[in-house]
């Protein structure tokens, strides 16, 4: 059988701006539900000039407006970032127009900076109700409201399917006790995935959602023709990522990005990319197979570190050949 593979599109803002990001991401979708992908999330991020999606579920209607049999969703909404009413309202919207084709990851992270949890009007404590959030949520959505006389309109009895996203052993926790299907992130927080997987499989309680648990695990790749194209484009991701999150927004050169690269911080850095699939189609290929034997996946989520348009619709199209979807 067929590893299942989806997409984790993190919208990137390319020299071209947010509008083209737009614009990308509706293509990729179209083209991607004919190429075989299970399915697209969008993550929400807040006051970062690279990523379009912070209005999370606005665009995943506008994706989904221009799509047909796609699933589509969120990896992840940050909860603590709003009430489980709204949430359960926006994508209560989502699944009415657009019914049985839409997910909801949950995460606690905050998705920003501290001054940017400000601006948001964001409680720092707000983290620690994240459990009962969620189940809050869950009942608004199962038409079973834990706040008398409140329900969600849209949203009761939508029956929207919820993950639980998590980098730490607290997520695996919480999806295990749920009875929630359990995405980790571990294209940027490697650490942790073999024991969080292990605790989650072994602690899952079945539920009226599901009776198995169901483990997505986040990897990233870049495929091209050949070695050394996919090797170029890789280097250009790990110069780019360094730079933004070791040099603070200054401008370098090549060489200096290099030198960064080599320092401590940049080691550091490459280490929240080590799961990362670059390479051929077949490279790519054996790769994933064994890195979701190795995270005991039941689904793989393929997030793209490429900011060539073409090179990263071609990475996806490429991959898609390699593994037979």
């Amino acid at each position: 059988m067929t590893l299942p593979l989806s997409i984790l599109d993190l919208a990137h803002i390319g020299e071209s701006g947010i509008a083209e990001s737009f614009r990308a991401s509706v293509e990729l979708a179209q083209k991607a539900e004919g190429w075989g992908y299970k399915r697209i999330w969008f993550a929400e991020h807040h006051n970062m000039p690279s990523i379009a999606s912070s209005a999370t579920s606005v665009l995943i209607a506008h994706v989904a407006a221009n799509t047909s049999t796609i699933r589509l969703g969120a990896g992840g909404i940050m909860l603590p970032n709003h009430s489980p009413l709204q949430i359960a309202e926006q994508f209560g919207t989502l699944e009415t127009l657009h019914p049985g084709g839409i997910d909801l990851g949950l995460g606690r992270a905050p998705g920003s900076d501290q001054n940017t949890m400000r601006a948001l009007r964001r409680d720092p404590s707000a983290a620690d109700t994240f459990p009962s959030d969620v189940q809050e949520l869950q009942a608004y959505f199962d038409g079973q409201t834990r706040i008398s006389g409140v329900n969600a309109y849209p949203g009761k009895d939508t029956h929207v399917p919820l993950y639980i996203l998590g980098s730490s052993l607290f997520g695996a926790r919480l999806a295990a006790a749920l009875g929630l299907p359990y995405s980790f992130a571990s294209h940027f927080a490697p650490q942790a995935l073999e024991d969080a997987v292990r605790i989650y499989r072994r602690d899952f309680q079945p539920s009226a959602a599901m009776a198995e648990p169901y483990v997505i695990a986040g990897v990233n790749a870049i495929v091209a023709d050949t070695q050394e194209a996919a090797d170029s484009l890789f280097l250009t991701a790990k110069r780019r990522r360094v730079a933004s999150m070791v040099g603070r927004g200054q401008t370098f050169t090549e060489a200096e990005m290099d030198l960064l690269l080599d320092s401590p911080a940049g080691q550091q850095v490459l280490n929240m990319m080590r799961y990362s699939a670059v390479g051929t189609p077949d490279a790519a290929r054996a790769y994933l197979e064994d890195f979701a034997a190795k995270a005991d996946a039941d689904e793989l989520i393929v997030a793209t570190q490429v900011t060539d348009r073409t090179a990263w619709i071609r990475s996806f199209e490429l991959l898609a050949q390699a593994m037979h979807l």
